[in-house]
């Protein structure tokens, strides 16, 4: 049996599944039911993780609109002596979730702020990618304007480097059409539904993958993309 020491009056940053919860981890799961406050990007979504491992403690929601104001509602509980552990709503928090803020407060107030590894489609997806790139930036979501996606992507593509986005079914298409037409022969590889029950990667050239999905008469899930510093031969 394993064995885990919980600090007291420690922030714990939890990486938390994104779709099985199968991936959430032992040490993970003991901290969440040894915490005296679970604050998280949404309470409801949280709730239905510690139903899942049969946990109750008070829940403090900790979401980008409110960061600053819930912070000092989790140093207030830290000064108390309390161990308090946060939750985006999947993944690892700080990576286009929430948390950054957090984190940062609890360590100006004094507090040890440790995070607890976890899931995270970013690795998720490089892990699997096949790219072969040693520098990968992570960008996350780029702006719905056009002209504004287009010129980051412009950018991104032109550094040399790799990068990973993620983007909702509502605008994949888009994005994966600017990618085409920028540098059609670039090596991408898409992830959707990464863990869960339809999980589905496509790999090859910019303008290949946008065909793929562009035959589908409508996109559904979340989706992750690799996309290579360079082509492939």
């Amino acid at each position: 049996m394993l064995y885990y020491t919980i600090l007291v009056a420690v922030l714990y940053i939890i990486g938390t599944p994104i779709g099985n919860l199968g991936d959430l981890t032992i040490r993970a799961a003991e901290i969440l039911k040894s915490a005296d406050l679970v604050a998280c990007e949404d309470t409801r979504q949280t709730l239905k993780l510690l139903n899942h491992l049969r946990i109750k403690v008070p829940l403090l929601s900790c979401r980008a609109q409110n960061e600053e104001a819930a912070a000092a509602r989790v140093i207030a509980a830290l000064n108390q002596g309390k161990t308090v552990a946060y939750a985006s709503d999947a993944g690892t928090p700080g990576l286009s979730d929430p948390g950054q803020v957090l984190a940062a407060r609890a360590a100006e107030a004094d507090h040890e702020v440790i995070p607890i590894p976890g899931p995270s489609a970013f690795a998720a997806l490089v892990s699997a990618a096949g790219g072969r790139d040693k520098t990968i930036i992570f960008e996350g979501f780029l702006s719905p304007r056009t002209g504004r996606r287009r010129s980051r992507l412009k950018k991104l593509l032109d550094t040399g480097w790799a990068f990973v986005l993620y983007e909702s079914p509502f605008r994949i298409l888009k994005l994966l059409e600017d990618l085409a037409d920028l540098d059609s022969e670039r090596y991408v590889c898409v992830g959707r539904e990464m863990t869960k029950i339809h999980e589905e990667y496509k790999r090859g050239p910019a303008a290949e993958i946008f065909a793929f999905f562009a035959k589908k008469e409508r996109q559904m899930g979340e989706f992750s993309l690799y996309v290579s510093g360079h082509n492939r031969k």
